[in-house]
């Protein structure tokens, strides 16, 4: 690909800013170039890649397991322990049975792809994260989309589609860039009227919303209602993997049709440990969570009383709308060079007009992070001239 040339113009002008690399643990100090630099662009929302007891379950997996499962999950890559960690998940977020797959994408692209068929339909939020995109993209089902978060325009989608066939409402819970959760209580009734199927991506969702982070489904009281839960284990649950959850019928249906799980190698034991032991301190410590939400409403506060925009979030991930490219990447970079770690999102992932920072929180930040970090965000907004200094002063 001689003529893509977008990333290098970026670094020509000195505001490339992906692949960042960091030199130590992810928390919320970070090593760059042998600097501290505040992280507020993890996913790791309840601060647990760094938890003794996670590091500890991962050591002993390697002592009885080894590095490695060599195999699919199909074949000879199932261990006891993906059994175990299966069982725990689809009690956590209340389901007969879960199925574990290597990464949360490789979820979607496994059970999206292999329900519905050739005259069946998938309709997606427009907002939808990628994963799903790409999964509704490998079936054979048509796919129809909806205005984000648009009760009426998810209802004149579903009415355009054939009474007597398999509509596969996939949606995510917590909207990985806005912030926003999925209006579950409408989309289940629309549902429920239409005959349609609910599948809920919770990547951002678990470990976040819910008792003890079970879930957006489970914050709605809707987990019934709701036919498939997806989770990921590299957000909240501080490792590398992903599930679905649903009754027993589509679990062994998933088991046997979902090629992404069936020709792709298990994940290994290190990982399905530190899974379980995440799930075993959000079990026992809900104080972690508190924090979490805590946290989130100090930072919403903060960049309100700052004059930012910042959307509709009702979660730790909160958009910071700059809602243009370049000075979103010169922010990004002025900020790093203060010590605060966050995200770009520019189009094409967004529309320019929307482009945004993505800040988002863990439970072990401090409040004097919090308040450094977006101290040094409002500044650099102002010398930048994204914000109005009268206003803030204001």
């Amino acid at each position: 690909m001689s003529g893509y040339d977008i990333p290098q113009k970026i670094q020509q002008l000195g505001l490339y800013p992906y692949f960042r690399t960091i030199e130590s643990e992810q928390d919320t100090v970070v090593k760059i170039k042998g600097k501290d630099v505040l992280m507020f662009g993890s996913n790791s929302y309840l601060g647990l890649t760094n938890h003794p007891k996670l590091k500890e379950a991962s050591k002993a997996a390697i002592d009885k397991y080894g590095s490695g499962c060599a195999g699919s999950r199909f074949l000879n890559g199932t261990l006891d322990l993906h059994l175990e960690l299966e069982n725990r998940l689809a009690n956590f977020v209340g389901k007969q049975g879960a199925l574990v797959f290597s990464t949360g994408f490789q979820v979607n692209l496994g059970v999206i792809a292999s329900i519905p068929g050739r005259h069946d339909y998938i309709i997606i939020d427009e907002y939808d994260h990628a994963c799903i995109i790409d999964g509704a993209r490998l079936s054979f089902a048509k796919v129809l989309k909806y205005k984000h978060n648009d009760m009426e325009s998810l209802e004149k989608v579903l009415s355009k589609c054939e009474p007597d066939t398999i509509k596969l409402i996939a949606v995510d819970g917590v909207f990985s860039m806005e912030g926003d959760l999925a209006k579950l209580p409408q989309i289940h009734k629309l549902a429920k009227k239409y005959r349609a199927n609910i599948m809920v991506d919770d990547a951002h969702g678990l470990g976040v919303m819910g008792d003890n982070g079970r879930g957006t489904s489970n914050h709605f009281g809707l987990t019934e209602e709701v036919d498939l839960i997806m989770g990921t284990f590299s957000k909240s649950l501080a490792s590398i993997g992903g599930f679905i959850a649903a009754d027993n019928d589509t679990i062994n249906y998933l088991k046997h049709n979902a090629r992404s799980l069936i020709f792709s190698a298990s994940i290994a034991p290190a990982n399905a440990a530190s899974a379980l032991a995440a799930i075993d301190i959000m079990e026992q410590e809900p104080e972690r969570l508190q924090k979490l939400w805590s946290n989130t409403k100090l930072a919403m506060s903060l960049l309100k009383k700052s004059g930012f925009d910042i959307g509709h979030t009702e979660t730790p991930v909160i958009p910071i709308y700059i809602r243009d490219d370049h000075k979103t990447f010169l922010l990004t970079k002025v900020l790093l060079e203060q010590g605060v770690f966050v995200n770009p999102v520019v189009s094409p992932a967004v529309p320019s007009t929307s482009s945004l920072i993505r800040f988002s929180l863990m439970a072990t930040h401090t409040e004097a992070q919090i308040i450094e970090a977006i101290e040094k965000i409002t500044q650099m907004a102002i010398e930048l001239e994204i914000l109005d200094v009268q206003k803030v002063l204001s």
